[in-house]
């Protein structure tokens, strides 16, 4: 396979008034220069310094992160800029033209309209207007909803009170553990086109160079006891996890554009399912031998079946890349990871961190996911978080990439020390983004649960930041220059506030039996913040303590859309005002078959319930979250308490499990919330109505 000159990119990164960030992703070494234009009826050029960073990640990838700095002031704001690219080889000169993304009539073009450049605008006094969605899984279902955030630019690229000036990513941009059948043999190939070499997995494990691993380890489908016996996963969906370093980064190429898609397709593109048994390409947990013929049989028919789902669905993704790569070149992007970027469950509990600690391989894949998202998400976000030790870690072992030198041991460990994945984007209002993954509070404390005859000791769920975490967080925060009593708004993987059925039912059930070891899969994350009434609890003490105006929260993970306000009272007297809006999936819904539409019927009768109702609640001093009822009065000795409203779409709804992206609309006065998704070629909206922000529940 040929490999495209540029990979994937540009994406346009961090941006604010001092600084303007662009990714690329290149097959070949290049000096990459930049040019910053104000757009009027021609192209005005500004004067700039073009700062060029790059990681040599395998002998054919190549990561670069231009930063553009004004020379004299700083840039415009509320102005229509535009970029361009410039590749400088041995013997050649290119720029994005070069390559037809400057053509508006080719498919591929990276322009709206009539623009000469992929464009942008720092904001500072027009309204905000953030995008913002979760939970992209490339072989989903149905159409990918940020392909509507694409069409919401192109409708809007010139006005730019309308125009959307941030995307957000709150998570599962990739699924590193849930990978499409038609995808695995194609990863596996481009890792070792970009990396020139397969790793040594088994001087980390020698399991895998015995049979069948030897074998297995790159069929479709044949990494699910791989990934739970020998790196000590969780994930029910491990059949073809990502592994070494190339395929992870293969994933995010595949994801980011359609460059790579297009030399897969010059190669006859996805194979058939019976091209790949001609080339003994699947593993089979029943081997076709006479003692297991009927099982093999049935598992045949089941893998084609699936086979076959996933090669549609694939297709179906691929038209909508082009848009997707023209969004992400003209908007400023912001990302956190969630646990699929790395694994499902990653961190679930104390007991998940130490297993996987213990195996060198699942050590090393987490290494790999980790590593991953910092080059092509978390480098991005706030460059000037990884110093020169942490780059130095990652060039020097990407020079050697050998699992036996002594760069190896310092990169793992430079990962696993680095504690600074939280950032505040530079927004107006500004955007706190947690890492709800990595730096998490375990109780030791055991918690009693009953579940029919079962009785179990069993692990508390974790506080998603813990206390010394929540430290750093605020000294980053207040370093950004953001100040107490102005808007804020807070960017969480997963939500503060959930659909309380759903949560009750994942809380009660689902989290027991699997943090004891019983393999229990769902359609839904059930990781949240409600879940430990302490960590719950930490969050509100530090919004007390920032006390923003008002504090706006968006999330994802849970696999559908809502929004809630609240109004939180504190035992000393404080309040807080909070509304947060959910937007998840973006491509990946999971309501099907007779479970997924009973869930719903019972998650549309509950909304009846909510919506247009104030719920009290309030948390007692052994941190339990009880609503207040007759039957459970808020004693006087509360931590807090709290009044929330759910609420509801121009359609009656309180919630939607389509795919879609969030759309939100902050003014002085009030804030809107959308949630858009892409049918058929074209844009639909969901609209929230408007929250002024001086009603009851918000004003204090």
């Amino acid at each position: 396979m040929d490999l495209p000159i540029i990979l994937a990119g540009p994406i346009l990164r961090r941006v604010d008034a001092h600084r303007v960030t662009v990714w690329i992703a290149t097959s070949q070494p290049f000096d990459m220069d930049a040019k910053l234009f104000k757009m009027h009826d021609e192209a005005e050029q500004l004067e700039i310094q073009c700062m060029t960073e790059f990681i040599c990640l395998g002998e054919r990838l190549y990561v670069y992160l231009l930063t553009l700095l004004p020379l004299h002031k700083d840039f415009p704001v509320d102005t229509l800029l535009g970029y361009n690219l410039y590749f400088k080889g041995k013997s050649t000169r290119m720029d994005l033209g070069s390559f037809g993304l400057l053509n508006p009539d080719n498919d591929q073009s990276l322009v709206y309209g009539d623009l000469k450049y992929p464009t942008f605008y720092i904001q500072k006094d027009l309204n905000a207007r953030f995008l913002y969605g979760s939970c992209r899984k490339l072989h989903g279902k149905r159409d990918d909803a940020l392909a509507a955030g694409d069409l919401t630019l192109q409708e809007t690229y010139l006005d730019l009170a309308k125009r959307p000036n941030a995307l957000f990513l709150l998570g599962d941009q990739i699924y590193a553990d849930d990978v499409a059948g038609p995808l695995f043999p194609i990863l596996t190939s481009l890792n070792k086109l970009l990396m020139g070499q397969d790793e040594q997995l088994g001087k980390l494990d020698s399991r895998v160079k015995e049979k069948p691993f030897h074998r297995s380890l790159n069929q479709i489908n044949g990494r699910q006891y791989i990934m739970e016996q020998f790196c000590q996963f969780t994930s029910s969906h491990a059949h073809n996890h990502l592994m070494m370093f190339g395929e992870y980064a293969a994933m995010y190429l595949l994801s980011w554009g359609p460059a790579l898609w297009e030399a897969i397709q010059d190669q006859g593109g996805l194979p058939t399912f019976e091209e790949q048994i001609e080339n003994e390409k699947f593993y089979f947990v029943f081997p076709n031998s006479k003692q297991f013929q009927k099982e093999h049989a049935a598992e045949w028919i089941k893998v084609r079946n699936q086979y076959n789902e996933d090669c549609e669905n694939l297709r179906q993704a691929l038209t909508t890349l082009p848009g997707i790569r023209r969004l992400l070149a003209n908007i400023p992007t912001y990302m956190i990871f969630d646990d699929h970027d790395v694994t499902d469950d990653w961190n679930l509990s104390i007991d998940w961190k130490e297993k996987v600690g213990h195996s060198l391989l699942g050590r090393h894949v987490v290494t790999n996911a980790i590593t991953a998202y910092w080059a092509f998400q978390g480098w991005g976000n706030c460059p000037d978080a990884f110093g020169q030790i942490f780059k130095s870690h990652m060039k020097n072992y990407f020079s050697e990439f050998t699992l036996e030198s002594s760069s190896y041991e310092q990169w793992v460990k430079c990962i696993e020390n680095y504690k600074s994945w939280y950032f505040v984007a530079p927004t107006e209002p500004k955007t706190l983004f947690l890492d709800t993954r990595t730096q998490r509070e375990f109780d030791i404390h055991p918690l009693p649960v009953k579940i029919g005859g079962i009785i179990q000791e069993n692990i508390r769920s974790p506080q998603l930041v813990s206390r010394q975490c929540w430290k750093e967080v605020s000294r980053v925060l207040m370093d950004s220059g953001w100040k107490s009593g102005s808007d804020l708004t807070i960017a969480s993987p997963a939500p503060l506030y959930g659909i309380g059925l759903i949560e009750s039912f994942l809380h009660s059930y689902v989290y027991p039996l699997r943090s004891i070891g019983i393999p229990i899969h769902q359609t839904l994350d059930f990781e949240a913040w409600k879940y430990n009434g302490k960590g719950f609890s930490e969050f509100l003490a530090s919004v007390f303590e920032w006390n923003p105006s008002t504090c706006f929260i968006v999330s994802g993970d849970v696999h559908y859309a809502s929004s809630v306000q609240s109004t939180v009272q504190s035992k000393n007297g404080q309040t807080a005002n909070i509304i947060q809006f959910t937007s998840s999936p973006m491509h990946n819904m999971s309501f099907f078959g007779l479970w997924g539409s009973m869930l719903k019927l019972t998650i549309w009768f509950n909304s009846m319930k909510r919506k247009k109702r104030n719920i009290i609640r309030y948390c007692d001093n052994d941190y339990r979250i009880q609503i207040e009822e007759a039957a459970h009065s808020c004693p006087t000795d509360h931590v807090w308490k709290e009044t929330l409203r759910y609420l509801a779409t121009d359609t009656g709804s309180i919630i939607t499990t389509e795919n879609n992206l969030g759309l939100l609309s902050i003014s002085k006065d009030s804030i809107q919330n959308r949630l858009l998704s892409y049918r058929d070629s074209e844009k639909q909206e969901l609209t929230f109505g408007p929250i002024p922000l001086d009603s009851p529940l918000t004003k204090k």
